[in-house]
């Protein structure tokens, strides 16, 4: 019999959207129905870039039934932005629609599963009227858990000593690394750069990348790939009565199922808790829908199914996203559950580390060999007595050189900012915070190329806790190289943010911008600052170059379309 195909196509940067894929994927083979789950850029290279040629035609799309699921945070101004575009892209393709889209928004009160149960429903009950499944095919009900991808082929002998790491990753690679085949940079220097009485370490952490095939120019972005710290680790074997010795190879249940990315082969299961399962990551509601079904233990496996069923999503909000639990703990909570997993399921129950970005804050020019970053170690209160602590910060915080040579597995990829080559176009750039570090690389670049013109707006608490590289400006400053601007946000009763330097120096902000044809680049968290940054400089249009309020924003707009107005932001 002819099986319905659906494919399910995902562009996911935190997993959320890979998760809600899955989910679908699994929905569909517990109705009998075939299913493809796959990356956007993997079914189509570049898929974005090509759904939007203009050659197009308009009746490319003509036999699909689609349906698009958003992901947004509705506090943002641009909120499901890129749902929206496809959802139209698709139909002036010639493609039907199944349903308006779905918007899921983080700042719902249960987060996007509000907008995405509902919807999920309609759906299916759309695609199966247009698909039905015989009679003799009946779903497999939710409490009975589907078939893992993989088997797990435990080995009795032990494999050649380094199997893991020729396969993981390189300190001599042929090629520039990536997320498959990353370099193991030796760190040189890992230094505290704020004060002892600030309230968040940050840290300047400098990599040594000799013979590492690895070159970047100011904007670009280094990805690193952490690991779980060996307590969480070596609990995480406890409860599930794991060997972290023990040798294993997987086998995939279907045809066509890939192996893990990044994952060695053989593995021993160390490596794969301790660098390959995110056990400190806050688990998904697919994540107690899975366990539910693999509980032995009747009162465990009660408050699991009520955490996975749609009426216990307040409940579940409130146990497990409120306070940020994590797997490891939530496993804990749960322990004849946890020592009952068989480990086949591992790979379907815990999501995969993901690599942590981050720009770059040097030029090889006036640092050859060499990489640096700068970090903000992330550690939080909540209402559990354990501090939260953001994996990948707090991990590379915890790297000690000092006590013999630590490797960290990265590789580089092209940012979101770009500078002009040219020598006598000014830049103006706003980095509050951490959000200075591109700006670090883009002038050592440009003062090592003699260009001038350069620009600085930097803010932060108290200029004696962290004013990150305050020398370095002041010594630029002297050179002529450089004009700092600084907000220090904490030391007058009013607080002094970027926003307000900019509008102090709103008519040399419009002479550079409109008369000298400056690039405007900005950088740091995305809550409120951009927005804040956004209107000064309307008002600044308004005030300086006597503009309405509309052509004022038609100005920025038009400043963004040419590129000369660069953000990089993040939550």
């Amino acid at each position: 019999m002819q099986v319905p195909q659906l494919l399910v196509l995902f562009g996911s940067q935190t997993g959320t959207a890979q998760d809600e894929a899955e989910r679908l994927g699994r929905e569909a083979r517990r109705r009998r129905l075939g299913c493809r789950v796959q990356a956007l850029d993997s079914y189509a290279v570049n898929f974005w870039r090509f759904i939007f040629r203009k050659s197009l035609l308009p009746t490319s799309l003509c036999q699909m039934d689609f349906a698009v699921l958003g992901l947004g945070d509705s506090s943002y101004a641009k909120f499901n932005f890129v749902a929206k575009k496809l959802h139209r892209r698709l139909l002036q393709l010639g493609g039907s629609a199944l349903l308006p889209p779905c918007l899921g928004d983080d700042q719902h009160e249960l987060g996007p599963d509000a907008a995405i149960d509902p919807w999920l429903g309609d759906l299916w009950k759309k695609i199966m009227g247009l698909y039905p499944v015989p009679l003799d095919f009946p779903e497999i009900p939710l409490g009975v858990p589907l078939p893992s991808k993989f088997i797990f082929q435990f080995l009795q002998e032990v494999p050649s000593v380094g199997t893991e790491e020729q396969n993981i990753a390189c300190s001599a690679p042929q090629r520039p690394p990536s997320e498959l085949q990353p370099f193991l940079a030796p760190v040189v220097t890992n230094q505290r750069v704020t004060g002892p009485q600030h309230f968040q370490d940050v840290r300047l952490i400098e990599f040594d990348i000799t013979d590492s095939s690895i070159s970047f120019t100011a904007g670009d972005v280094v990805l690193i790939m952490p690991s779980n710290s060996e307590t969480h680790a070596q609990q995480f074997c406890q409860l599930l009565c794991l060997d972290p010795n023990q040798f294993f190879k997987l086998k995939a249940r279907e045809p066509g199922v890939p192996y893990p990315p990044g994952l060695p082969e053989p593995c021993t299961v160390w490596h794969l808790v301790s660098q390959y399962l995110d056990i400190a990551s806050v688990p998904r509601r697919s994540f107690f829908e899975l366990l539910a079904c693999l509980s032995p233990h009747g009162l465990e496996r009660e408050k699991l199914l009520e955490f996975s069923s749609a009426r216990g999503q307040e409940e579940l909000w409130d146990y497990c996203n409120r306070p940020r639990r994590t797997i490891l703990e939530v496993l804990c909570d749960f322990p004849h559950t946890a020592a009952a997993i068989p480990a086949d399921y591992l790979l379907d129950l815990i999501p995969q580390i993901r690599p942590r970005a981050f720009s770059i804050a040097s030029s090889l020019l006036a640092h050859p060999r060499r990489l640096q970053i700068l970090v903000a170690v992330v550690e939080y209160q909540t209402r559990l007595k354990e501090p939260r602590r953001g994996l990948c910060s707090s991990w590379l915080a915890s790297l000690n050189p000092k006590q013999g040579l630590v490797r960290v597995p990265l590789w580089v990829r092209p940012g979101s900012l770009r500078f002009p080559e040219t020598s006598d176009t000014p830049i103006i750039m706003v980095g509050p915070g951490t959000g200075v570090a591109p700006f670090r690389a883009a002038i050592q670049e440009r003062v090592a190329h003699g260009q001038t013109g350069n620009y600085l707006f930097f803010g932060c608490r108290q200029r004696d806790q962290d004013f990150y590289w305050q020398t370095e400006w002041q010594e630029l400053e002297k050179k002529g190289c450089l004009t700092l601007v600084t907000a220090f946000s904490r030391e007058q009763e009013q607080k002094v943010y970027v926003q307000h330097r900019l509008r102090e120096l709103g008519p040399l902000v419009w002479e550079l911008l409109d008369r000298q044809g400056a690039y405007f680049y900005l950088a740091g968290n995305a809550k409120y600052m951009p927005a804040d940054v956004a209107e000064a400089l309307t008002s600044i249009f308004q005030e300086e170059g006597q503009l309405s309020n509309a052509d004022a924003a038609a100005y920025l707009a038009r400043l963004q379309q040419t590129l000369h107005f660069q953000t990089e932001t993040w939550a």
